[in-house]
């Protein structure tokens, strides 16, 4: 792993924890380790979330919605794999013979990205942390060619799936003639309305739905 400290700039204290974020829960069960990363994983969502949206605040003049759906683009699955696999971090991931038969998936590439981040947090605190994190994504963001952000109702169902919670999109009104439509859509998780969305297509009154349900869910 030292290769891999060397590139991040980073000395650790603990080896143990990096051992941790690198341990998924199939090896974890195999091989009778105490814990997986998914505590550390947990931890360095959060501190991914804090640490962009400080940095958005700081650096520009959007509205909460827009940094909101900035922030949805840079620490989402789809960034965080794009992340583990800038820095090579597919090399040191430990799985069960199951998973490895399988081949790695995509979510425990990005999981293990906010894993790594939790442990930096952990043991070196959230200074380093935060500037090992702006090193790693604000190239990506300031990049126009960038954008790891596909549509409102994907980051919803990609956010709702994680979580293992139903998802529905209901049509719940519809008004005006047939060349001037208006289409009001509501989507539900777990039976609660998160979001309500007009537009002139269905499919356009279901992205504003989810985008209103996102912003809710990163408040």
């Amino acid at each position: 792993m030292e290769e891999l400290f060397n590139k991040l700039g980073i000395t650790p204290k603990d080896i143990n924890l990096y051992k941790t974020a690198f341990s998924h829960s199939s090896y974890v069960n195999e091989h009778k380790v105490k814990n997986d990363y998914e505590r550390l994983e947990f931890v360095g969502d959060a501190v991914l979330d804090l640490v962009i949206a400080d940095y958005l605040y700081n650096k520009y003049r959007e509205t909460e919605g827009e940094m909101t759906k900035i922030r949805a683009s840079y620490v989402c699955e789809n960034a965080n794999y794009c992340y583990s696999e800038g820095l090579g971090l597919e090399n040191y991931i430990l799985v069960g013979n199951g998973e490895k038969e399988s081949g790695l998936k995509k979510a425990i590439v990005a999981d293990i990205f906010e894993a790594l981040m939790g442990a930096i947090y952990i043991d070196l605190g959230y200074a380093t942390a935060r500037n090992t994190i702006l090193r790693i994504i604000v190239p990506y963001i300031e990049d126009p060619n960038v954008n790891f952000f596909s549509d409102y109702k994907s980051s919803l169902q990609e956010m709702v799936q994680t979580s293992q919670k139903s998802l529905e999109y209901n049509l719940v009104n519809e008004e005006g003639p047939a060349h001037d439509k208006r289409f009001t859509v509501e989507v539900k998780i777990d039976d609660i309305v998160y979001g309500v969305g007009n537009g002139t297509t269905k499919k356009e009154a279901e992205q504003e739905a989810a985008k209103v349900a996102l912003e809710k869910m990163a408040k």
